[in-house]
């Protein structure tokens, strides 16, 4: 698989459910369609929040994994 190009980076280090979301969210919609941001979370709940969250909007979860307790995660503008 080729790398994932990351436009910009957030870290919602230690923030709980819905926070990484919201972050993003606002993250996101100043992006240009297409760009990809890496969210960095360590709530345990982050991986189905954001499974869900890009269903639901229209979003790419490009790739989802974990490095130690922080999961990371590349999302594309949709």
């Amino acid at each position: 698989m080729a790398e994932i190009k990351i436009d910009e980076v957030l870290d919602t280090k230690g923030l709980l459910c819905p926070l990484p979301v919201v972050k993003a969210k606002l993250a996101i919609e100043e992006m240009d369609t297409g760009k990809v941001l890496q969210v960095l979370a360590t709530d345990p709940a982050s991986p189905t929040d954001f499974a869900a969250w890009c269903r639901e909007t229209g979003n790419t979860l490009v790739d989802s994994s974990k490095d130690g307790k922080v999961f990371v995660f590349a999302i594309r503008k949709g």
